[in-house]
């Protein structure tokens, strides 16, 4: 089972309060470069809308997703797309695709061999893989001042994201039987809609479990360096890999 498939996703809030994940890959597409006519599977394609420009293209785009709420606002905004509703790890694929995209969904999905194993199922021979999602020192100040506060009461942190570094997440992908042809960790200090409630809403929509418990301090501890008084806006320390890989013919 998916990690994603516990989380009670609010689709309105993110298709109102965090544009910002899907409009930040448009160079993403580019990277998969998808072709008219190919086959393409969208790994995590939450409320649709890069499902939709992935099939402006002229591919046939299949979005993937363990959110029913998020799919039936994909199936609003886009009735004329295709979409399944399931779990990565448990995806059996009925047709292999050419490529597979991901953005912004693979940090939420474990076991990842599984997951990775099941992409490498859906994929043909020479088929393409391209995803980002958070890797190593992602949201790195929400994890320090969680384990900061948890640990003054003395409990532990669980973490619900995956963020692997290239070396361990290219392992993942080799032994799935990929082979790794570009890979990049970068940051991405990303701007919140919302002005002053922009840290909170994205606490609401990525990390409710930690909400009550966290924010306040958080906010607290954040402000110096994540909060932009100049725009009013808060930022979130994101730290992204992106991958491309393929499967050996």
């Amino acid at each position: 089972m998916g990690i994603s498939d516990t989380v009670e996703w609010n689709a309105a809030l993110y298709d109102q309060r965090h544009s910002f994940v899907w409009k930040s890959a448009e160079d993403l597409i580019a990277l998969l470069a998808p072709a008219a006519g190919e086959h393409i599977l969208d790994v995590g394609c939450g409320t649709g809308q890069l499902t939709a420009k992935l099939g402006a293209t002229g591919a046939i785009v299949t979005g993937l997703d363990s959110s029913e709420t998020m799919l039936e606002q994909a199936r609003a905004a886009y009735p004329a797309g295709s979409w399944i509703h399931a779990s990565l790890p448990d995806y059996v694929a009925h047709e292999q695709f050419d490529a597979i995209f991901s953005n912004a969904a693979l940090h939420w999905i474990r076991p990842p061999q599984q997951a990775a194993d099941r992409m490498f199922a859906a994929l043909k021979p020479g088929g393409r893989l391209v995803a980002e999602f958070g890797g190593a020192g992602n949201v790195a100040s929400l994890l320090n001042a969680a384990r900061e506060i948890f640990g003054e009461r003395g409990e532990t942190v669980d973490l619900p994201w995956y963020f692997p570094g290239i070396g361990e997440y290219a392992t993942v992908l080799e032994n799935a039987g990929f082979e790794v042809v570009y890979a990049l960790l970068f940051d991405r200090l990303t701007p919140l809609d919302g002005g002053d409630a922009g840290l909170a809403n994205w606490m609401e929509m990525f990390a409710p479990q930690w909400r009550a418990s966290v924010l306040n301090r958080y906010e607290e501890m954040a402000r110096p360096t994540l909060y932009d008084a100049e725009s009013g806006q808060w930022r979130m320390d994101y730290r992204r890999l992106r991958i491309a890989a393929r499967k050996r013919a």
